[in-house]
């Protein structure tokens, strides 16, 4: 899943996809573009994953990818919220029958 909001709108761009690789970022790159305003910029957070390139944003004028130290997933607000997910919501459970 590619995520991305904007804080002061609220707007966001999802996309769920089954797999992941540098045409699917490509994809949700030119989402993001297309959803940000007139006169605004969007600022990507990106980790260390191989579809994670700089140049993949190069074509869109108002985007930029900030990529995070390596082995710092603690910068990343996406990792937080995919921990609170799997503690939450996707770790095992058991139901009584």
């Amino acid at each position: 899943m590619f995520g991305a909001f904007c804080p002061s709108t609220s707007v966001t761009a999802t996309n769920i996809t089954p797999c992941v690789n540098m045409n699917i970022m490509h994809e949700h790159l030119s989402l993001i573009s297309k959803q940000t305003q007139a006169e605004r910029h969007a600022v990507i957070i990106v980790d260390g994953a191989a579809w994670h390139q700089h140049y993949l944003a190069d074509e869109f004028a108002n985007l930029s990818i900030i990529k995070l130290s390596p082995y710092s997933p603690e910068l990343n607000p996406t990792e937080q919220v995919s921990q609170w997910l799997r503690q939450n919501e996707l770790a095992n459970r058991c139901f009584e029958h």
